[in-house]
């Protein structure tokens, strides 16, 4: 069964991918589901419920200019880069509108309304022993595509222009309207155990959730100055732009929204991490990473071969945006 559900996705890949090659972002396929006209008395309770929430989380950012990139050069003691990637380079001008981001990533259990309301499958695989992994308030794992229409379709809800952030305005907001701040974490350090988590906290939260996994629960710890919580760990977060190595050394100025094509997608943050390895491997709020937006094939090979049910999507969320 497992082996037949992976060949789907692959074969989605292969066509998002194919579109990918002649698609821009603002005319990739819209698949915003429409919400139900029969809804039950808890079905509206629970959808007005999300809709206050959401509206309660947006924070809104002052758009400005910022130099976007790899600041180390410029900024640190030693002129060295915080990036060993080449593609947070070069450090480039970037000027924004103004923008409302959520304060935390999306939840299970926010996803569950809006699969509950728009008729969906709940989202995510999981079988009866990785079940237990499917915390309400954890980061929802999804692909690209379910992210968006997420954020889509609570714009239609809110009556605002909502979408997935590009990675200039989350890069902006994680460094407080552009400062030059290393980690974006409440006073841009890592302090294991306070404002992230350490080993010991993680080995407790196993227990605690009865799993062996690193479930990542969100706002645990202190958000960033401007009120983002968990920009630096607890998923990945799905970004708007296809990824390109080199699109810094071309990117527009204004409102840059990424390349018009690609094969890959932008993430920012970073998988669960007790800690020890944010300062230098995925840490840095200058750091790009590229997922493929549906599953990568090399990881959907190897979940062919398991006998249990594996979620390829399990460390891949989404944060939302409200634009002008």
């Amino acid at each position: 069964m497992i082996q037949k559900k992976l060949a789907i996705i692959l074969l989605s890949g292969l066509a998002i991918t194919a579109c990918a090659k002649s698609n821009s972002n603002s005319s990739q396929a819209n698949q915003i589901p429409t919400t139900k006209s029969n809804l039950s008395p808890e079905q509206k309770q629970s959808l007005q419920q999300l809709i206050d929430k959401t509206k309660k989380n947006l924070i809104f950012v002052k758009g400005g200019t910022y130099m976007m990139g790899d600041f180390g050069p410029e900024h640190s003691e030693e002129k060295l880069p915080y990036d060993g990637d080449p593609d947070s380079k070069p450090l480039h001008k970037v000027t924004l509108d103004d923008f409302y981001m959520s304060a935390t990533k999306s939840t299970y259990a926010d996803f569950d309304v809006y699969t509950s309301v728009t008729g969906q499958k709940p989202v995510g695989d999981f079988d009866e022993y990785s079940i237990y992994d499917r915390i309400p308030t954890a980061a929802a794992g999804i692909p690209w595509q379910q992210g968006r229409s997420y954020c889509q379709w609570l714009g239609q809800q809110l009556n605002m222009k909502m979408d997935l952030p590009t990675e200039a305005q989350w890069e902006y907001a994680a460094r407080n309207r552009g400062q030059y701040v290393v980690f974006p974490t409440d006073n841009g350090n890592i302090d294991t155990g306070r404002n992230v988590w350490s080993f010991e906290q993680r080995q407790d939260s196993h227990s605690k959730y009865h799993t062996v996994k690193d479930i990542p629960v969100l706002q645990q710890y202190p958000p960033n100055p401007l009120g983002f919580y968990d920009l630096i760990t607890d998923n990945f977060e799905w970004m708007l732009d296809w990824y390109d190595p080199t699109y810094y050394s071309h990117s527009p100025e204004k409102n840059p929204q990424g390349p018009a094509t690609g094969t890959l997608k932008v993430v920012r943050s970073s998988a669960p991490d007790d800690g020890q390895g944010l300062s230098m491997f995925t840490g840095p709020t200058v750091r790009r990473h590229a997922i493929h937006p549906i599953a990568d094939p090399e990881r959907s090979e190897w979940a062919s071969k398991s006998k249990y049910t594996i979620d390829l999507n399990e460390d891949n969320s989404v944060r939302c945006v409200a634009n002008p």
